[in-house]
């Protein structure tokens, strides 16, 4: 049943959030998305469904480690949005089909589902807008779903710009390994087409030349998940290669790190500033997406983890106040 309550989770400020489980079908198989649910002391009419890019989980949206710094979710919630931050199939808690079952486009098809969910009030609250969150592989996944479905108000796009850094990249994509070899992953029935990151990796690809922190790397390797190839070859194709965000024809917002290895730099993604980003990117979304940017200073891709983090909460809430509202 969509939106079946299966456990109650923290309360604090206001705040309740609840586990939430979303039945999806996906090329013809059952499958199930969960998320968290956080509501807001008030009654929120709006709801950002925040949805992690590769290797991450829905962690990566409510960090943990010092959360009024870093936490994403807390930090919409005090601003009085509700937040289902779900985890994309095959990772978390959902369900893990066949690898190959897994594309962005068929993870845009079950965020939809979850989408349609929330729009109905189908065993969860009813929100009048719903407005998507992703980063990296889960940002492509917005846009794939914003722009075939358009039933959402809003998308925010962070970690993924339309230029491959592709010497920035390459050592990245050398620490991808078959999770079946993690023990991490030993007990979850993988299929041999499921990649995570080796160990011990992830500070220097993810977070540099952001400080280092060694509680946020200690959290980083705790939480870890995976990937399927094929949903990064087509968001990579369709997020990056193709101007398929010209079909997106609702606000959206575009965060990125200055320095991330994977779309900044010389021959990629100028992210030196936000004026700088949005005349990059701006060329690849339609007028309708009125686009507004920022930038993380000093931090590479995994930008929720930032010192700074603070500043792009309150960059991304100021234009989620003007362009979608509560």
């Amino acid at each position: 049943m969509a939106g079946l309550v299966t456990a109650p989770a923290a309360q604090a400020d206001g705040v309740t959030c609840s586990e939430k489980q979303f039945p999806v079908s996906v090329v013809g198989t059952s499958q199930t998305m969960s998320g968290t649910l956080c509501t807001p002391g008030t009654d929120a009419k709006s709801i950002q469904v925040l949805i992690p890019g590769g290797f991450y989980n829905r962690s990566y949206w409510d960090v943990t480690v010092e959360p009024e710094l870093r936490s994403f979710r807390l930090a919409m919630n005090k601003a009085g949005y509700a937040t289902l931050v779900v985890d994309r199939l095959g990772t978390g808690r959902s369900t893990t089909p066949p690898s190959v079952l897994l594309t962005a486009i068929t993870q845009a098809s079950a965020v939809h589902q979850v989408v349609q969910a929330l729009r109905s009030g189908s065993n969860v609250p009813r929100f009048d807008k719903v407005f998507l969150g992703g980063h990296s592989l889960g940002s492509a996944i917005s846009v794939i779903e914003a722009a075939t479905y358009r039933d959402v108000d809003g998308v925010l796009v962070t970690g993924m710009g339309h230029h491959l850094n592709v010497l920035g990249i390459a050592p990245i994509f050398a620490t991808f390994v078959p999770a079946i070899l993690d023990r991490k992953f030993a007990d979850k029935g993988l299929d041999v087409g499921y990649l995570t990151t080796q160990t011990g990796t992830r500070f220097s690809s993810l977070h540099k030349p952001g400080p280092y922190n060694a509680a946020v790397e200690a959290f980083e390797e705790s939480t870890k998940d995976v990937a399927a190839p094929t949903e990064l070859v087509d968001a990579a194709l369709l997020g990056t290669v193709t101007p398929y965000t010209r079909l997106v024809d609702v606000p959206v917002m575009s965060v990125m790190g200055s320095q991330d290895p994977t779309f900044c730099g010389l021959l990629a993604t100028d992210c030196s500033s936000a004026s700088a980003l949005r005349s990059a990117e701006s060329l690849f979304y339609s007028p309708a997406a009125n686009l507004r940017t920022h930038v993380v200073q000093g931090y590479g891709h995994s930008i929720n983890f930032a010192p700074t983090a603070p500043d792009y909460h309150s960059a991304v809430i100021r234009w989620a106040d003007q362009a979608i509202g509560h």
